[in-house]
């Protein structure tokens, strides 16, 4: 369909053919809903037209047309064709006045329109009778007619003719194709029976199916007499029979020669196979049926549709096989077990596992006979107990049995061949998988940084990209920013060097990029980064590519206080997730709800934990850490806006508790923000020297890698903090160096500059006192934080409030902020 949409709008369907190159099923609605945005897109009516839409059986084909029917936009139409109603909902379509219906009896002849064909179409005279009675028996059917015609050329007993067929559709073609094949010479008889079986053909291929040498004449005769040929070229090189005829064709055949019909389909396989189209020699192979035919060729294909990530397509032909076939097929039956794991089907796995693992094992006496293996390529064979472990491990990781994966790929390295480095990349990501999910994290990256090693030498570049993002997002949760910019930086380059370039995956290594380049906050060259990833397409990303992208440009709206653009972003980014055997250690509704907070919107936040399965009293997890985060954050802001302690002190211990297990697991990313939020929360409860303590253990930690935006975001209250540790040697300049990024994001004046509406600009330490002041604090609070006395805050204040001409606390904020002496994250203070 998106073939056929490019036809007209050459950009559409960029998103929804990469979902389609995904691993595992991807729902019509996820891959149309791209697509329809796209179309709307589109100048001008566009007509999108799907004919036989008969032949569809597939329940999600239906629940996919039906969702594109009502969510088409208004300058899309469809026209559906079909010989019977759609399993669509018409009544709806019809009460709304959105159907318009040509059916039967609009399509067929009226009396005169049936007559005059007759009479061009024919030879012979007919009276009106007899064209009345035509007319009425096929009820003005157009085909029939044409057939009818067909079988009246050169008869004399055109009465008796017009007088010995009645009954329904079905039965008045399946006469009339008879009434033509009769009339055939036996030579153009037989090419049209043993010809039918073909979806389309060419004079060679017809010949090879005929075991003639004369099909390209034939086929010219037969598109002169116009005998239901319809070329599919305009060179006229590749024919079809029309459907309708080549339906009573194959009947025909099966009733007259049916111990014929498995030779056509070998003769037709074997001349697909030896023109290279894969495809249509397994799909004749299985019609013959010739399951040992379609086994050989399937297994051939196996390579290539793993690397085309066909696995849906390759799972159909396997379960088209009898079973007994995998018995003595080894290599087989391990990519009937592949394809399933890829799919997401469990079930069948263990079952084929066994069948490949019975030729590993010389004493197993469940061998089938012969005692010698069917194989395609013996190189696979010997390769087999390797890639055996490889899907072991692959199917323990499905189950969640981290221990039992990591056994596995362990085994699978130690029985490859030290040059089989693709195998052997595939097994070290599954460790490497497998100890991420289980928050071994220095075991993870050593496994992925293997992995990549190993594809890298394979010459596997797109695999190297796809890894790389792994190896990133783990470097990132230590914490340790530079090496996942090196790590993105590194194979950007690589890519780039290809000949060709390899292009699948470079999106993402800027993706990667932005969001790092956010985080020390450069925003320019964050949203640079993006565009350099948008300008390649999302077809050329990988499976992740649209999800991550939407969360990265989703943190820059929020830079820029766009928070209803953030979370419409946030709403694509869930929707575009791809799940895969990694960990999801930051799920989308967990960031959503962070964007929630910000907009004030704490109750549906609250709500989101409450669906998500959590409490403050949890088992922590490295899994779910980041969710564990969010909900201390909810608590912190539920206690801020009701003022009840039991929030707080929920809060309070939750983030003591998430430190303790982040500080042991390695998880310094985790670390640094879960100190930030324990400041914040310290300062709440009015502990300014815990605030202090471990705002400034933050800022140790975050200072060598050059964080900024997970303080910057935190708004005024972490100004006011990073305002009075200033007085610390530790950290004094890396604390003024981010605050001046506070405001700056949302392009704020520099403080010179703001300060210029002012009679009497305001000092350093007034504005360190005003930036507490936006904050919740009292005024004792502020004196403990800042080191200095009560009276000494009241003074700073009265000044404050003199140079703003103002007289309370809450007219200072709402005027430092007009006058841009605020960041606009700042919080307006109770009076």
């Amino acid at each position: 369909m998106i073939a056929s949409l490019r036809t007209i709008a050459p950009d559409v369907g960029a998103d929804a053919l990469a979902l389609l190159e995904s691993p595992g099923p991807v729902s019509p609605q996820a891959l149309l809903t791209g697509l329809l945005n796209e179309l709307a897109g589109v100048a001008g009516e566009l007509v999108l037209v799907i004919d036989d839409y008969h032949v569809i059986d597939t329940r999600a084909v239906h629940d996919g047309l039906a969702f594109l029917i009502a969510n088409l936009p208004p300058n899309v139409h469809l026209v559906l064709a079909s010989r019977a109603d759609p399993p669509l909902p018409l009544a709806r379509l019809r009460g709304r006045g959105d159907l318009v219906e040509i059916r039967a009896a609009d399509l067929r002849f009226t009396a005169e329109e049936a007559s005059d064909y007759l009479i061009r179409a024919t030879d012979v005279r007919l009276t009106p009778q007899q064209i009345t009675t035509l007319d009425d028996r096929t009820e003005g059917w157009i085909a029939a007619l044409q057939l009818a015609a067909l079988s009246m050329r050169g008869r004399d007993d055109i009465a008796d003719f017009v007088a010995g067929f009645a009954g329904d559709d079905r039965y008045i073609v399946d006469y009339l194709v008879e009434e033509v094949l009769q009339n055939q010479p036996p030579e153009v008889r037989s090419f049209l029976l043993h010809t039918s079986i073909l979806g389309r053909m060419n004079a060679q291929l017809a010949d090879a199916v005929t075991e003639c040498g004369d099909s390209r004449a034939m086929l010219e005769a037969l598109d002169r007499a116009n005998l239901f040929l319809v070329p599919l070229d305009d060179h006229r090189h590749w024919y079809r029979y029309h459907h309708l005829f080549a339906e009573v064709l194959r009947a025909r055949l099966m009733e007259e020669q049916p111990d014929d019909v498995p030779d056509l389909h070998r003769r037709a396989s074997v001349w697909h196979e030896q023109h290279g189209e894969q495809d249509a020699a397994i799909q004749h192979a299985l019609a013959a049926p010739d399951p040992a035919l379609a086994a050989r060729l399937i297994e051939a294909a196996l390579p290539a549709m793993a690397r085309d990530r066909r696995e849906a397509t390759l799972r159909g032909w396997l379960e088209a096989l009898p079973e007994e076939v995998f018995h003595t097929r080894p290599v087989l039956s391990l990519g009937f077990a592949g394809a399933l794991l890829s799919t997401g089907e469990m079930q069948g796995v263990e079952a084929r596992l066994r069948d490949a693992e019975r030729w590993t094992n010389s004493s197993d006496d469940s061998r089938p006979d012969p005692d010698q293996p069917v194989v395609v390529d013996a190189d696979e064979f010997r390769r087999l107990p390797g890639s055996i472990a490889i899907y072991r491990s692959g199917q323990a990781l499905a189950r969640g049995d981290a221990a039992t994966t990591v056994a596995y790929a362990r085994r699978a390295l130690e029985l490859l061949d030290e040059d089989d480095q693709y195998r052997r990349g595939a097994a070290a990501a599954l460790e490497g998988l497998a100890l991420w999910g289980s928050g071994d994290l220095d075991g993870a990256y050593e496994g992925y940084a293997e992995s990549v090693a190993s594809f890298r030498r394979s010459g596997h570049i797109a695999d190297v990209l796809g890894c790389t993002v792994t190896l990133a997002d783990i470097r990132l949760t230590q914490g340790r920013l530079r090496d996942a910019m090196t790590s993105y930086e590194s194979a950007l380059q690589l890519a780039l060097e290809q000949t060709p370039p390899v292009r699948r995956g470079i999106p993402d290594m800027h993706v990667g990029m932005s969001t790092i380049l956010y985080e020390r906050g450069d925003l320019e060259a964050a949203t640079a980064h993006l565009e350099l990833g948008a300008a390649h397409g999302d077809a050329a990303g990988l499976p992740k590519y649209r999800y991550r992208s939407r969360l990265a440009l989703a943190q820059l709206r929020q830079a820029r206080e766009d928070l209803a653009g953030a979370a419409l972003l946030l709403d694509e980014a869930d929707h575009f997730f791809v799940a895969d055997m990694g960990p999801v250690v930051r799920p989308v509704p967990a960031t959503r709800a962070r964007v929630w907070l910000q907009q004030g919107r704490i109750a549906e936040a609250l709500t989101w934990a409450r669906g998500a399965g959590l409490s403050a009293e949890d088992d922590l997890s490295y899994l779910r850490e980041y969710e564990h985060i969010t909900l201390a954050r909810i608590l912190l802001a539920q206690h801020r806006r009701h003022r009840e302690e039991q929030p707080l002190r929920d809060a309070t211990a939750l983030l003591a508790r998430l430190l303790e297990a982040a500080d042991a697991g390695g998880r310094t990313g985790s670390v640094i923000e879960i100190l930030a939020l324990q400041a914040l929360a310290y300062r709440v409860d009015g502990n300014v020297p815990d605030a202090g303590a471990s705002l400034e253990r933050a800022l140790v930690l975050a200072e060598p890698e050059g964080y900024a935006r997970l303080f910057v975001d935190e708004g005024a209250p972490m100004a006011g903090l990073l305002d009075a540790i200033t007085s610390r040697d530790s950290v004094r300049a890396y604390a003024r160096r981010l605050l001046t990024l506070f405001g700056a994001s949302e392009g704020a004046a520099p403080s010179d500059e703001r300060s210029a509406g002012l009679a009497e600009p305001l000092s350093d330490r007034e504005r360190e006192v005003l930036r507490l002041l936006a904050t919740e604090m009292s005024g004792p609070e502020i004196a403990r934080l800042l080191v200095v006395s009560l009276n000494t805050v009241r003074t700073h204040t009265k000044r404050i409030y003199t140079k703003l001409g103002v007289n309370n606390r809450r007219a200072a904020v709402v005027r430092a902020q007009e006058l841009g002496e605020l960041g606009r994250g700042g919080r307006t203070p109770p009076s």
